[in-house]
């Protein structure tokens, strides 16, 4: 038995998320799909997170266990040769047989990208949030910094999670512009329910005076999701990095 770790890359902008569910094609089910082309056996795949409908990734990982002794470097391209166009394989490795890509993981770091003008990018459609009015990435950056440290995240996290333990430790956080762009970004030893989407839906409203500045601390402690913003749109989030700690 052997144990093999992908990375990936996709445009989540045509599928139901990561896990495989019943109402639409997901990222899951179209590797392994790919998978059973080319091995000729339904491998199950484990991935590093659930990302939702329309989310995207950079960098997301999953893993493997299979017999097959086909070299990594022909997997990889044999998977590329017949996945969709907007799902890629960037690597294969082997990997100790207990390695699961999800509870291995150290910390994730998510990206959130804001086209921040009065006009629409036809090349961002589906891949970043548009947000007309100005955004002031350095009072949004000063802002954000409440987010960082180990605290109870209940109040941004979605209803209809079944998680009991929702306490995280955020590593950074960080806003910055690159031209008519904003980007968020959130590295943690991880993510609640639409944690990051809400955590970025809150920082918009302070700066639209619905939420007080200086105010995120009193939210976090209230583990109120109430007085959290609004969960930003799902086509600006991505997965940016997965750390195993082997980096």
């Amino acid at each position: 038995m052997r144990n093999l770790l992908l990375r990936l890359i996709y445009d989540g902008a045509s599928y139901h998320g990561w896990q495989v569910q019943p109402n639409g094609i997901t990222v899951q089910e179209a590797l392994q799909n790919a998978v059973e082309k080319i091995l000729g056996v339904r491998e199950s795949v484990v991935g590093c997170s659930r990302t939702d409908a329309g989310v995207h990734a950079n960098d997301f990982c999953c893993n493997i266990k299979t017999e097959n002794d086909i070299d990594c470097y022909r997997l990889q391209g044999a998977l590329n040769a017949v996945l969709p166009d907007d799902i890629c394989v960037k690597s294969v490795k082997e990997v100790p047989l207990n390695f699961h890509a999800r509870y291995n993981c150290v910390t994730k770091q998510y990206v959130y990208r804001v086209w921040n003008a009065n006009y629409k990018n036809p090349f961002l459609v589906n891949r970043a949030w548009h947000y007309k009015n100005k955004l002031n990435e350095k009072f949004l950056n000063e802002q954000a910094q409440a987010y960082i440290g180990t605290h109870d995240f209940k109040a941004f996290c979605s209803a209809g999670s079944t998680v009991e333990d929702t306490v995280r430790t955020v590593k950074s956080f960080t806003v910055e512009r690159n031209g008519e762009e904003v980007i968020f970004k959130v590295e943690a030893d991880g993510f609640l329910y639409n944690m990051v989407r809400i955590m970025v839906g809150s920082l918009i409203e302070i700066s639209e005076n619905k939420i007080e500045k200086d105010k995120l601390n009193d939210i976090i402690e209230s583990k109120d999701r109430t007085l959290a913003g609004r969960t930003a749109p799902p086509q600006g989030l991505y997965l940016n990095k997965v750390n195993y700690g082997e980096d």
